[in-house]
Formats: C-alpha cells, sequence, structure tokens
C-alpha cells in the first residue's frame, strides 16, 4: 500500500537518493532531471543509481551503458542481481511467464534488488538517531498505461518503509510526453541505447511480455537467438509466453516480416536499374 503525499521532493530532506535505471530512454531522461535538481539543492552526492541486471536477456551493452550515463553526472553506480537466478532460470521454476497480473519479473528482479541496496545505503550512513529518509526514483509515465497513470507522483513506500528508514517514491517524469523525454536526452549530450535506432520504442528486456507486438516482432528479427531461446523455454513448461502471442507467433511474424523487406528492397533495386 502507498500513501499518497501532497507536494513535490525536497531534496536536502532526504539521506539517499536512489535512481533506478534501465539504461532506457525514460530513465535516462529521469536521471538528468534528479541529477539537475539534485546540483541545484547541493545533493548530488547523496544520489545512487541502480541498474538491476538481468543478464543476456536485456539488451547487450545495457549495463555498460547504465554505467557510463550514471559517470557522466559524477554519480555512484551500483549494479545488482537477484540471487536466486535471472528471469530465464525463474520462469523455468515457476513453470509460467511474467505476465501483467502477475509481474514477478518487476518484484522479484527489480524492487527486492532495490531494497537490498536501499539497506546497504542507509547502514553506510552510520547513526542519525532517526529514521533514514530515502527516496527512490523511478522513470514511469503516465501515458504509458492506465496503472501508470493512476500512480501519485509523490508517495510513501509503506512495505519499504521502517523503524530505521522512511522510504518515498517519487516519478519525476510522471507528466511527460515521449517528445518532452527525447528533447531532454538529446540536449544533455548523453548517449543512449542503439536498439532505438534499430526502432525499438522500449528498452527493459529485449522480449519484454508487457512489450507490443510490433517491438516483439522488432526484437526477434534482431536477436533471433534469443528469441529461439525463448520459444525453447516456452515448449519445455508448456505456456505461452502471452496468452494472445506464442513465442512461436512472434517468430514466425518477424521472418514473414523481413521476407517482405527483402521483397520489397529487391523491388526498389530491379526499379532503380529499370529507370
Amino acid at each position: 500500500m502507498s500513501a499518497a503525499i501532497p507536494d513535490l521532493p525536497r531534496l536536502a530532506d532526504y539521506d539517499v537518493i536512489l535512481v533506478n535505471s534501465s539504461a532506457g530512454k525514460d530513465s535516462q531522461a529521469m536521471l538528468d532531471e534528479v541529477c539537475v535538481r539534485a546540483e541545484q539543492a547541493a545533493v548530488l552526492d547523496r544520489v545512487t543509481v541502480l541498474h538491476c541486471a538481468l543478464g543476456h536477456v536485456e539488451w547487450p551493452g545495457t549495463a555498460a551503458l547504465a554505467r557510463r550515463q550514471a559517470e557522466h553526472y559524477g554519480v555512484r553506480y551500483e549494479e545488482r542481481h537477484r540471487e536466486r537466478g535471472l528471469l530465464l532460470d525463474q520462469v523455468r521454476q515457476r513453470g509460467r511467464w511474467p505476465s501483467s497480473a502477475a509481474r514477478y519479473c518487476t518484484s522479484d528482479q527489480k524492487r527486492g534488488p532495490a531494497r537490498k541496496l536501499i539497506t546497504q545505503l542507509v547502514a553506510e550512513l552510520g547513526p542519525l538517531h532517526r529514521p533514514a529518509r530515502v527516496l527512490n526514483c523511478m522513470g514511469l509515465r503516465a501515458d504509458e498505461s492506465r496503472a501508470r497513470l493512476k500512480k501519485a507522483r509523490l508517495s510513501r513506500d509503506e512495505a519499504a518503509t521502517s523503524g530505521k528508514r522512511i522510504v518515498d517514491t517519487w516519478l519525476p517524469i510522471h507528466e511527460w510526453t515521449e517528445t518532452e523525454v527525447w528533447q531532454r536526452i538529446h540536449a544533455s549530450g548523453v548517449p543512449y541505447h542503439p536498439a532505438y535506432d534499430e526502432g525499438m520504442t522500449r528498452l527493459s528486456c529485449s522480449l519484454c511480455v508487457l512489450a507490443s507486438r510490433a517491438d516483439l516482432i522488432r526484437a526477434a528479427q534482431l536477436r533471433p537467438e534469443l528469441a529461439a531461446e525463448y520459444a525453447d523455454v516456452e515448449a519445455e513448461i508448456g505456456h505461452r509466453f502471452r496468452n494472445d502471442l506464442s513465442m512461436t507467433d512472434i517468430i514466425a511474424a518477424a521472418s514473414a516480416e523481413s521476407g517482405q523487406q527483402s521483397a520489397r528492397c529487391g523491388a526498389g533495386r530491379l526499379l532503380r536499374r529499370a529507370a
């Protein structure tokens, strides 16, 4: 349960400012926003960037990019992962893929490691003779889904709060549009992941159960070996990747679209020669 807090955060009131980064566009724009505000408040040294590594299911170079983005602002970078196995290990253990109704990938692969790091960062503060104040920053935007639209921009995380710490969750770019996100990225001069230039609209896992059909097909074209591995896991556990879309369907669509693109390119070359 989260309790809404009416005002925006005063960064100087927090002992720890944690920025959760997937190295994707929203995380990147959020990181710039947080660091600009933290520098203005003279608390940039309290910012730590966390990347929860997902192993080979995330886009190649993602963790290195998250580190590079943090280094650009001169803030601390930490990388964590689920100690009891990465995503495909967990899918095999559960015998089911994550879904919008059962997002164990988020809770176990990201939220769990983040809370462990919060515990570590609070311990590093030493005796405060009061609960430490932690600001947990996330790059969620309202126009991504109905669920995210309903989220408060600033809220108390009661589940992560204890006698030793008070944890607030802040969504710095909650009202931003995708255009505003890209404007901030380009203005910052910080590199973004090349998967976007290859046609992806989101980063996260290469093949995310919550991604659009178009993104899944494009990802399968860009990472056919990973898509084939997903299809093998799908067959192994006997559970479809998504109720409306199996990984076998995605691979077939990716192959068909690749063939159509090749045919169009070939027809274009013939037309140019004829001209």
